[in-house]
């Protein structure tokens, strides 16, 4: 009797061992966001590979802004209305060159679709654009347009694709903004 005890414990504390060991692998490499959900560590890896201009990781979370980085410049194509020009010269991939982002002007709007002209959403004050997350989640949620820089042409964003933003989800918004404050701040190009 004494002896199935002593057996019984013994695996009770090896399979409590195992699943110790388990949990802290699955953890290891802080790949947590700052709700501590996992991050997919190649997402994040291959937006820190890709990103086009040195990025300021002080006071962030590394992998919210290498998750936001694969969205902002692999998924969301934000480098093609938001940079002008897009690419640099010599680095058009529509031209057949190898593909270099315009890192002088990266981010900071300028381009024109009619009426409209795409906005700098480089850090203004640290802040992307210069706005709260709250804001930055209304505009890519509803399309709202805070400036109202076109009133004749209603309250909403026209040229911004926030119709397919806005089924992103809350974790993706918020690394996709943590990204933005990371970026150098740039003025439009010509």
């Amino acid at each position: 009797m004494r002896y199935s005890w002593k057996l019984a414990a013994t695996v009770a504390a090896l399979v409590c061992a195992i699943v110790s060991l388990g949990t802290l692998a699955a953890s290891a490499g802080g790949d947590n966001d700052e709700d501590g959900n996992p991050l997919d560590q190649s997402r994040v890896q291959q937006g820190f590979n890709i990103a086009p201009v040195p990025l300021d990781l002080h006071g962030k979370n590394r992998d919210l802004v290498g998750y936001g980085s694969y969205l902002v410049n692999a998924v969301g194509g934000c480098n093609d209305c938001h940079t002008n020009p897009s690419y640099a010269s010599g680095g058009n991939p529509f031209l057949g060159q190898p593909k270099q982002v315009n890192a002088a002007h990266y981010l900071a709007g300028g381009m024109t679709f009619g009426p409209f002209v795409s906005r700098n959403l480089t850090p203004e004050n640290g802040l992307p654009a210069g706005r709260r997350y709250e804001d930055f989640v209304k505009i890519m949620r509803t399309g709202i347009d805070l400036d109202q820089a076109h009133p004749q042409f209603g309250p909403l964003l026209q040229v911004m694709p926030w119709p397919t933003y806005q089924s992103m989800t809350d974790r993706d918004l918020r690394a996709m903004y943590e990204y933005l404050r990371s970026v150098p701040p740039a003025t439009p190009g010509p």
